[in-house]
């Protein structure tokens, strides 16, 4: 089996093209904007669950919230 290393969050990138601010996605997915910003800041990575509501609200795929080192 291949290591697969979960890399930088991409939210920043996801918010900007949908032109989405934090307090926005917070709204949307009910996950608090504190906890959305230490995934960003690569304090908190998201649980697997946090990850599906995100990217539904976002329109694109888990696979599409971090970057993956392999």
């Amino acid at each position: 089996m291949k290591k697969i290393e979960i890399g930088k969050c991409l939210l920043p990138e996801l918010l900007y093209k949908r032109k989405m601010t934090q307090v926005q996605l917070e709204a949307r997915t009910g996950i608090d904007r504190r906890q959305i910003n230490a995934y960003i800041k690569g304090n908190r990575k998201m649980s697997l669950v946090n990850a599906k509501v995100i990217a539904e609200a976002l329109g694109c795929a888990i696979d599409d919230l971090y970057e993956w080192k392999r």
